[in-house]
């Protein structure tokens, strides 16, 4: 099974899930639905809401092996140091420009069978993966 292959059928599983969560009366999804107990959706929006303009998501994928995209191991090595809390990643010493192109980001998941629900608005997006490492670090250009 190529990576592509393993990605796609990982994220379809995923989606395909989700989407039923929201097609009636709310229940508790078999854990074996998931397939992973390590998932993020991830979404980097540019201007300090994440309401309209040119949002961007990604599924990152932890367990078994990192899916989701180029920099997805290191992200996931990001978030298994800090327990999947994205607060507690350690802010790099970088020198950023001080440039003001803000950009929001935002991560819904689970980390270990706990859910995940990160917002925040940075000054740019070298302060971003500064404070937040590989985690938001998606490709761009799709």
């Amino acid at each position: 099974m190529t990576y592509i292959t393993r990605l796609t059928t990982a994220a379809g599983a995923l989606l395909a899930c989700a989407g039923l969560l929201g097609a009636g009366p709310a229940h508790a999804a078999p854990r074996s639905a998931f397939p992973t107990d390590n998932w993020l959706y991830l979404t980097v929006t540019p201007g300090k809401t994440a309401q309209g303009g040119d949002r961007h998501g990604t599924l990152l994928l932890c367990d078994p092996l990192p899916l989701g995209y180029a920099r997805a191991a290191e992200a996931c090595a990001d978030l298994a140091r800090a327990d999947g809390d994205i607060a507690r990643i350690p802010q790099k010493k970088v020198f950023c420009p001080m440039i003001y192109a803000p950009v929001t980001v935002r991560a819904h998941g689970q980390w270990n069978g706990r859910p995940v629900d990160y917002r925040e608005t940075y000054s740019n997006t070298c302060a971003m993966e500064a404070r937040t490492g590989a985690v938001f670090a998606v490709d761009r250009g799709r």
